[in-house]
């Protein structure tokens, strides 16, 4: 796969998929699907709505006459079971009170099977799906376009036989039906301008059962890919000032748009249940997916090269995508490894031509001012201020926005830029400020806060 935007959809659509040690029996894979559920509407509303139903991307279009592909992309939750013969040997679990028949007699499900060397577990897999609408022409969107999600349900078996080709076991695979509906609607804002609404909501029948079982029915790690040709999308990160309030007007349920692709080229937009910047991409050395895009690829390869055979055993078993990871991680040389350890992108000179010596510590101090002017109003040590954070923001500046902060220090970068070095007020770790503690103090630009006036 060598389309850069499919690769970060892939690494979205399957975050959190199986962690390390991608084992059944660790504790973090026993809670699985947390990213981009998309759930029955039914279960959603007596729920609360703290697991949605619909998710939403909205945003804004350039062009005279464009025309969008609306691609939306989930998986399904695929429940593996394991049937035994009773008199085969390796069963573990015990069986169910129901026999199963399907591809041998006599076979009942149970907990877990071995045949020969292979190790065969109960779980949970997921099968890809998805809807693709193209050529919407915006101009004619102002009615809503709806397309149908519908995916049928059904059962496959696989049969697992011995050396002798005796009929032993069986994984039986089985999914429950999805029904959903995803609306594409634009409205023209002024001429050549257009905002674009995508929503996707689960209409699937609920009969009162619990999040487990739900999840059967459930549009796991949603996300959606547009694409326009004859205009360009509009950054909703770091927008041209004259679309900004426009662009803040925009209403994202759930989901996270951002420009994907080439560096610079705007036909291309990634909405996802994770927060990404503009033009996310995949580190070149990469050698694959881990399923925890959060990670450090050296770190969690050297981990799973240190589990013990046994645990590697269980992951092989666990699932087919945890089992070609470690195949993966395992055929991998000394070079890959070392080139896992780190990669410069490139270099910056922040004083051009002059030399400065990387050991004269205090020469690289920067005096800083004791106090700023912001809007009128002096700002200092103590000062309290409200924040509001400006265009490509991260999670911490999302959640800070519109927090009252202290400000600690004053201070002055190399390129002459003054920082608010601040608390926030109603953070209880506090007095961790002026420890070496992450999570505690923050850098805003003098616009990026309000002086609460009078308030010292």
């Amino acid at each position: 796969m060598t389309d850069p935007v499919e690769k970060i959809a892939a690494a979205v659509l399957y975050e959190g998929y199986v962690l390390w040690p991608y084992r059944r029996s660790a504790q973090k894979n026993q809670k699985r699907w947390t990213f981009g559920g998309v759930y029955p509407r039914a279960y959603s509303e007596a729920e609360g709505g703290n697991d949605p139903w619909l998710m939403q991307t909205q945003c804004l279009v350039v062009g005279e006459k464009p025309t969008v592909e609306v691609k939306v992309r989930f998986l399904h939750v695929v429940e593996r079971r394991v049937a035994a013969r009773r008199s085969a040997p390796g069963v573990r679990g015990g069986f169910e009170t129901r026999p199963y028949q399907g591809v041998g007699e006599g076979l009942e499900f149970v907990d877990e099977l071995r045949v020969g060397r292979e190790r065969y577990l109960a779980w949970e897999e997921a099968a890809e799906q998805g809807v693709v609408v193209s050529g919407l022409g915006l101009a004619a969107l102002e009615t809503p376009m709806r397309a149908t999600i519908s995916v049928p349900a059904g059962i496959e078996e696989e049969p697992l036989a011995n050396d002798g080709g005796e009929v032993v076991g069986a994984l039986v695979r089985s999914w429950r039906s999805l029904e959903g509906t995803v609306e594409v609607e634009a409205e023209p804002v002024r001429e050549g301008l257009f905002k674009l609404t995508v929503k996707i909501m689960n209409t699937a029948p609920w009969s009162g059962q619990n999040r487990e079982e739900t999840i059967y029915q459930t549009l796991v790690s949603t996300h959606t890919i547009l694409k326009v040709e004859g205009g360009e999308f509009v950054s909703l990160m770091d927008p041209p000032e004259e679309l900004k309030r426009l662009t803040e007007e925009c209403e994202n349920v759930k989901t996270w748009p951002v420009l994907a692709g080439e560096e610079g080229d705007k036909h291309t937009i990634l909405s996802s249940p994770i927060i990404l910047y503009d033009y996310p991409q995949i580190a070149p050395e990469s050698p694959g997916d881990l399923f925890d895009g959060g990670e450090i690829d050296q770190l969690l390869t050297l981990s799973i090269l240190s589990l013990t055979d046994e645990e590697k055993e269980e992951a092989r078993a666990t699932d087919p995508r945890a089992r070609e990871i470690l195949d993966r991680s395992e055929s991998l040389t000394e070079e890959d490894l070392m080139g896992l350890h780190g990669a410069i992108r490139g270099f910056q000179m922040l004083r051009g031509g002059e030399q400065i010596d990387p050991f004269e510590v205090e020469g690289l101090e920067r005096p800083a001012p004791p106090s700023v002017t912001v809007g009128g109003v002096e700002v200092g040590t103590g000062s309290r201020v409200r924040l509001w954070p400006q265009a490509g923001k991260d999670i911490f500046d999302i959640a800070l926005s519109g927090k009252v902060a202290i400000v600690e220090k004053i201070e002055q970068d190399f390129e002459d830029r003054i920082l608010l070095a601040v608390s926030v007020e109603d953070d209880p770790g506090r007095e961790m400020v002026d420890m070496p503690v992450l999570g505690h103090r923050f850098f805003f630009s003098p616009d990026e806060v309000e002086p609460l006036e009078g308030e010292r």
